[in-house]
């Protein structure tokens, strides 16, 4: 009878492993993890690295993007290692950060230190992205019809978020690879835009590199706000183990091969992207740089709209790889715990449910992107920068004191102080804010 509960229940999972977006589809190429990878790292805050670098300086600021892109290229290497660990968890995969967590934790702890902090990542990435996506809208349609009569920004956002009703639908990451594709050519289109729009123009008559503040107390808490900027920038660690879980893996043939393969050549896009915007615009703007370099530029005004319809498609494609775990949670949830059908109409509900819930919550408080900076010192650093660290000591067990413990130590100290200092910058240009921020504005 025993023997019979089991057998059902093994069948049960299976069927659940075999829908769900994350593990139904294990048939992905090296070449997707490089393009999923780089939709999920390349968020429009690239457009905002000049900015940044006007509040850190030249030395501090290539000091923090470079070693911003080693250590985050060092966990993520990390954690496409432990995906699967045959000499710890023989025939196991961790297909989703939260299982890693529970292996290293145990199962309690593990979901609670992950799983919220994974949450407050992803649907707050997608509730900025309904907000990107609706103010590059915005603006496309402001430069191509400059006599139009003005459109509010929730409206735009409702037009952005329409599309994702219909993309919700697809069932899993291989089904929106050419979505993610398509996103992924686009970061790097308006990031070169971007940065060779800037080159062109050079270096403006009335450049300044001092930094912006009034006195030494601003410079402390716009150098704060800056870490917190650069720190949001590479957030694609929260999707990884997601993303490789849809590439076939065999004991003679791992999947961290081509997992590896395709994070290389993300990464080296990730560089492509990055480190030009941020030193060519800071370069030629210096400390009169806004916090979009697509608004410093203005001119010509056919390339800068083309900008923005770039910066569109690619947060469709992005918004989507950041839903995707969500969307497996929702629907464990829905279909373990509450034991409802898994099928069609339960995807429709619940995915058209979350997207209307970040498409709300973009109206409310469009002014979303300076609260996460103040939560994503929180939650993006650990993800991102330390995390992965700890579970590699707790599972690996490096010798104390050797290459591997020390380097792991080095980006947790780093790691907790980007934790710490990012959103104390964050609340104080919230509380600076405050006073022109309104609701449904």
């Amino acid at each position: 009878m025993e023997l019979e509960d089991k057998e059902t229940q093994v069948q049960k999972a299976k069927v659940l492993d075999d829908w769900l977006p994350i593990t139904s589809s294990r048939n992905a190429k090296w070449w997707y993890s490089a393009f999923h990878n780089v939709t999920a790292m390349v968020g429009a805050g690239v457009l905002s690295l000049p900015y940044a670098m006007s509040h850190l300086g030249w030395g501090p600021g290539i000091t923090v993007m470079i070693l911003s892109w080693i250590i985050t290229l060092y966990t993520l290497w990390q954690m496409v290692e432990m995906h699967e660990m045959p000499d710890r968890a023989p025939g196991k995969r961790f297909d989703r950060y939260h299982e890693l967590g529970q292996h290293a934790f145990g199962d309690k702890l593990g979901l609670w230190i992950v799983v919220p902090q994974q949450l407050i990542v992803e649907v707050g990435v997608d509730i900025v992205y309904m907000v990107t996506g609706g103010k590059s809208l915005k603006k496309f349609h402001d430069l191509v019809c400059p006599d139009c009569s003005n459109i509010r920004l929730s409206y735009f956002i409702m037009i952005f978020a329409s599309i994702h009703f219909v993309l919700a639908q697809l069932p899993n990451f291989n089904s929106i690879s050419g979505v993610s594709l398509a996103a992924a050519v686009m970061s790097l289109s308006y990031s070169t835009i971007a940065w060779a729009a800037s080159g062109a123009k050079g270096k403006q008559p009335e450049v300044h590199y001092d930094l912006t503040g009034k006195n030494n107390a601003d410079n402390v808490f716009n150098f704060f706000n800056a870490l917190g900027d650069v720190a949001f920038a590479y957030a694609g660690h929260n999707v990884v183990l997601e993303i490789q879980a849809t590439i076939p893996s065999s004991p003679d043939k791992p999947s961290k091969k081509p997992m590896w393969k395709g994070v290389i050549v993300a990464y080296i896009i990730v560089a492509i992207c990055y480190l030009p915007v941020a030193f060519v615009g800071y370069y030629v703007f210096g400390n009169n740089v806004d916090d979009n370099i697509l608004i410093t530029l203005e001119k010509p005004k056919w390339l800068i709209a083309a900008a923005n319809m770039f910066v569109v498609i690619h947060v469709i494609g992005s918004y989507q790889i950041y839903a995707m775990p969500v969307f497996d949670m929702i629907e464990t949830v829905l279909v373990k715990k509450l034991d409802l059908p898994p099928g069609i109409a339960l995807r429709l509900i619940a995915r058209s449910l979350y997207v209307a819930f970040t498409m709300i919550v973009a109206i409310c408080i469009p002014f979303f992107g300076g609260l996460l900076g103040f939560f994503g010192g929180f939650v993006f650093a650990p993800t991102t920068y330390f995390l992965p660290c700890i579970m590699w000591l707790a599972i690996k067990k490096p010798k104390r004191f050797g290459l591997s413990w020390s380097i792991n130590w080095i980006c947790i100290i780093l790691g907790t102080m980007l934790m710490i200092l990012a959103p104390i910058g964050g609340l104080r240009s919230i509380i600076l804010s405050a006073k022109s921020y309104k609701f449904f504005s």
